[in-house]
């Protein structure tokens, strides 16, 4: 069942997510609901702060070609760690927790990830290019970092005026172009 995605300036999205002890079947009761979730949003990534769950796991998947085609490729990674780091990219970054917010980001264009898998096996993870900016996104979420600490402090109090005036009812349109993270 999709869950309700934190909006900012929510204080949990703030708050450093905690080591999963032990992968069981809520962790991936909560893997299966976050993908649910992410797909819902659109988006390509979700971390589990951004539905209110203190735990280092998240969730992306930017798909991968094939014959032509873009088709899913799923991945989940419980207390992500990235290890290796190579180059500079920019990318014009999205958050499903900020609507409205885009904003060029620099991130490293390659990255190896370690962790768990949703069993609970070790694993790493090559990404390069937006899987690699998905990852570097998602665990500045589990490490309570957002987009908008990113801004200057007038850019952010001007966007925290723009949701007051919005509202909380007021639905947002995405358009296409930058890739909306989780």
């Amino acid at each position: 069942m999709p869950l309700k995605i934190v909006q900012y300036p929510d204080p949990i999205l703030k708050k450093k997510s905690v080591p999963v002890q032990k992968v069981d079947k809520d962790t991936q009761k909560l893997i299966e609901d976050m993908f649910e979730t992410m797909y819902a949003a659109p988006g390509v990534g979700l971390a589990a702060v951004q539905v209110g769950v203190l735990q280092r796991v998240l969730v992306i998947d930017v798909g991968r070609l094939e014959d032509g085609k873009r088709r899913p490729d799923p991945l989940a990674i419980i207390n992500p760690v990235i290890v290796e780091r190579e180059g500079k990219i920019e990318w014009e970054e999205g958050c499903l927790s900020l609507p409205e917010m885009v904003i060029p980001m620099e991130r490293s264009k390659k990255i190896v990830v370690a962790g768990l898998d949703a069993t609970g096996q070790p694993i790493k993870i090559a990404g390069e290019d937006l899987m690699s900016v998905a990852f570097q996104h998602e665990i500045d979420h589990l490490d309570g970092l957002l987009l908008v600490d990113r801004l200057s402090r007038l850019k952010r109090e001007l966007y925290r005026k723009q949701l007051e005036k919005q509202g909380p009812e007021e639905p947002v349109e995405k358009g296409v172009g930058p890739v909306y993270l989780g």
